[in-house]
């Protein structure tokens, strides 16, 4: 298994360099595409986590254009950067609090792959499953009021979760495509 030292921003540029080589300015393009809901990225975020990228042989340096403007760098994923991109998909996200933006990283990463987004979606209903009957049970022996409404908001979350889980897995197809 690969060690991650970078924020999920960096996985879903893997995601996107998967698809094949490109330059920082479309790779924010697409993922403000790709997550319109989420806040635009900056570029300095976009070449800071692509400068990290390449530091941590996840990324590398394809081509250097030289055009009417400024000098283009186009960055394409290393076989490493593959591994990382492929540990991070396969892996589950602790349910709650607020893994929703990890999940649907990972869920939109696994479709444009093509890879089994059924799959990632069921084993992390499964994982919210769990942690939901842990909370439900830990409210019986709570007597702490505060205590009490903070254990509703982490269900509260993790019913939303779950029902958003299900309706992206409802979305999905078998093979992993998308439902038009």
């Amino acid at each position: 298994m690969c060690i991650v030292t970078f924020m999920s921003v960096g996985h879903a540029l893997l995601g996107i360099l998967a698809r094949g080589p490109a330059h920082g300015y479309d790779l924010k393009r697409e993922h403000d595409a790709r997550f319109p809901g989420a806040k635009p990225l900056a570029y300095g975020q976009v070449y800071a986590t692509l400068a990290r990228l390449e530091r941590d042989g996840h990324a590398e340096i394809a081509e250097t254009a030289q055009g009417g403007g400024p000098e283009r760098t186009v960055y394409a994923l290393t076989p490493e950067g593959r591994r990382t991109l492929d540990d991070w998909l396969e892996q589950v996200e602790p349910a709650g609090p607020y893994p929703a933006d990890e999940l649907v990283r990972k869920t939109i990463t696994a479709l444009h792959l093509g890879t089994d987004a059924v799959g990632f979606l069921a084993r992390q209903r499964a994982q919210h499953m769990a942690r939901m009957r842990e909370l439900v049970q830990a409210q019986s022996v709570v007597l702490e009021l505060g205590a009490q409404i903070a254990l509703d908001h982490t269900i509260a979350h993790l019913d939303a979760d779950l029902r958003w889980l299900e309706t992206a897995a409802s979305r999905v197809a078998p093979n992993g495509k998308v439902h038009t």
